[in-house]
């Protein structure tokens, strides 16, 4: 306590009178407004984030989820599978492969006069019989072709065609066509020869002749003779020609 008059100490703080206590109650308030604002502002931000996070998840599941349906591992949207680009290779090859075996062409059968009864009979006494008429080696022929195995005859009709050559020139062109077609390896249209029969061919190539492919040939016959013959005989395409004939003979 001090007295009256006596001057306030040094330390010691005013008292506050009720106007001050009340301007100092009403400051403090307004002093931590701006704090209280920001913690809202803050909690908004954090409740906008939380509303926002729902939101993207969807969107970044959907991007996974696309992915995974995908058949390569391009995302973009052009290339969304795969197996469209194999399937567009696969066409592209196939077109390839028909062009290429139009452009190689096939050779076109004999032409020769519908076969009789008599003469379709003839054809299962025997394998040379069959061989005699173009019209049996035409549905040989096409009996060979389900089998794969068409270059057999195709092979020794070719040898037969240049034994009937006499300019020597022509000779050697046939001679050269057939060795590539029929003989070498790297033909899709080899024939089956044996080490011996190759050898002999080898050696007549160094100056052809007609008789070049005379073993050859011999032993293509005989394979289709042993092999590809009886089948044929029990075939959908002679049997039907067979009965055919037949039918069109019981109606005349």
């Amino acid at each position: 306590m001090r007295g009256a008059g006596e001057p306030p100490s040094p330390g010691a703080q005013p008292a506050a009178t009720g106007g001050e206590a009340g301007e100092v109650s009403r400051r403090v308030p307004a002093a931590d407004t701006p704090m209280g604002s920001e913690r809202t502002e803050m909690r908004k931000r954090q409740m906008s984030t939380t509303q926002e996070t729902p939101g993207a998840a969807p969107a970044q599941h959907s991007t996974g989820h696309r992915g995974s349906n995908a058949c390569c591992f391009c995302w973009c949207c052009c290339c969304s599978c795969s197996c469209l680009t194999v399937r567009n290779q696969d066409e592209e090859r196939a077109r390839r492969t028909s062009h290429e075996l139009q452009a190689e062409g096939i050779p076109n059968c004999e032409e020769s006069p519908a076969p009789t009864l008599e003469e379709v009979n003839a054809w299962a006494q025997s394998f040379d019989k069959l061989m005699l008429t173009p019209a049996g080696r035409n549905a040989f022929r096409e009996f060979l072709r389900t089998e794969f195995s068409e270059e057999n005859m195709l092979f020794w009709m070719a040898c037969e065609e240049l034994k009937q050559e006499s300019n020597k020139s022509v000779i050697e062109e046939k001679a050269r066509l057939i060795y590539e077609d029929y003989i070498s390896i790297l033909s899709p249209k080899e024939v089956s020869l044996d080490s011996r029969v190759r050898e002999v061919i080898n050696r007549n190539m160094l100056e052809p002749s007609q008789h070049t492919f005379d073993d050859a040939q011999l032993q293509i016959y005989t394979l289709m003779h042993r092999d590809s013959y009886p089948r044929f005989m029990n075939s959908a395409i002679y049997k039907d020609l067979l009965r055919s004939l037949s039918e069109k003979s019981i109606e005349a």
